[in-house]
């Protein structure tokens, strides 16, 4: 199969590195914000075709998905034009600045009858992916709730622009828990939300730092989601899973099996690092820890297989659509309903 990706940035990156160990593929065409970037990182990865436009990416015979691996605000631009030329479509997170753009993503591929994919890394770790086989096992008996978080101090620049962004850590970082709440706890959809947000200490954005959100479930179980941008000591992602006889929980970038003291700075250590001397605990392959080489190497076979994929755009609505609702709730004070636009 041939993959043309939208984007030279810091996804397309991690997608080139995860593509490298995935079978039955290679990427033919990249197309970035600058003719320039798209050429740097093909000759980076020594693959593909740097192109100047969508369109000619998304006309290319030997193309059969597009792979959308740029800012939200620019979704809903390459889904349309993939979808009208019978390209599958596989769209990064979050799918929109909010629901009703990411249920036009939707509306966009099923329109065209295309097959689609939504890259929510998360629920595609090797962490999350254990645990939900050990959770599908009984081992923990009945799921009751989730917690969910994710913080750093260094938001991309794109994100610090609220009109872009569609939020703040709580669009960008709060639909992975979001996600990986719907994730294990099977069954139940979202109905309602109240969240609390605030600027706490960072004078570069006009949106909320940071973040807390309770999602609950038509069954009465919760999610918990934790987002921020102060977290100074770098990338934080940790999970729990509490069983009525059991827990779970992973700690993705707290406890990689390296650690160790650096007296000299050692450059890049790991996405979004605190500091590269000191005490630092490296995450060994990023590409596979954070989800990108498991979200790929299922789509690609559920691609072939001719089968909707574990994650669709219309997962990506849903959890728009509660990231909606947590940003109504900090303004209202209290619980809001979930309400998930038709696509």
């Amino acid at each position: 199969m041939g993959l043309g990706i939208v984007g030279s940035g810091f996804v397309a990156n991690f997608y080139f590195q995860a593509l490298r160990h995935i079978r039955h593929q290679r990427v033919v065409a990249v197309q970035g914000r600058t003719f320039d970037k798209a050429q740097r990182l093909v000759t980076k990865y020594g693959e593909g075709q740097a192109l100047r436009t969508v369109d000619e990416l998304v006309s290319r015979d030997d193309v059969d998905i597009v792979v959308v691996a740029v800012p939200q605000d620019a979704h809903l631009g390459v889904v349309r034009a993939a979808a009208a030329a019978g390209k599958a479509v596989i769209c990064t997170k979050p799918l929109g600045r909010d629901a009703n753009e990411a249920a036009q993503c939707l509306s966009a591929v099923t329109e065209a009858g295309v097959w689609h994919g939504y890259a929510e890394t998360a629920v595609f770790s090797p962490a999350i992916a254990r645990a939900k086989a050990i959770v599908d096992a009984g081992g923990i008996g009945k799921v009751l709730s989730v917690r969910a978080r994710e913080a750093h101090a260094s938001p991309h620049p794109h994100a610090r622009t609220a009109s872009r962004m569609g939020g703040g850590p709580l669009r960008g970082l709060g639909c992975h828990g979001v996600a990986v709440g719907r994730f294990f706890l099977t069954g139940a959809q979202p109905t309602e939300v109240w969240a609390w947000g605030d600027r706490l200490g960072r004078a570069d954005v006009s949106v909320e730092d940071n973040a807390v959100m309770i999602v609950r479930f038509d069954d009465g179980r919760i999610a918990q989601v934790e987002a921020g941008w102060t977290h100074v000591a770098g990338l934080d992602v940790r999970r729990e899973i509490h069983g009525s006889n059991g827990w779970l929980g992973a700690d993705e970038t707290g406890s990689t099996g390296l650690r160790g003291f650096v007296g000299d700075g050692v450059g890049y250590v790991m996405e979004k690092a605190g500091s590269d001397r000191g005490w630092i605990t490296p995450v060994l392959d990023e590409a596979v820890a954070y989800g990108y080489h498991g979200e790929f190497d299922h789509f690609i076979a559920a691609f072939r297989s001719g089968v909707a994929p574990q994650q669709t755009l219309h997962d990506g609505v849903i959890d728009a659509a509660v990231v909606d609702a947590g940003y109504r709730s900090m303004a209202s004070r209290v619980w809001e309903p979930v309400m998930i636009p038709a696509a």
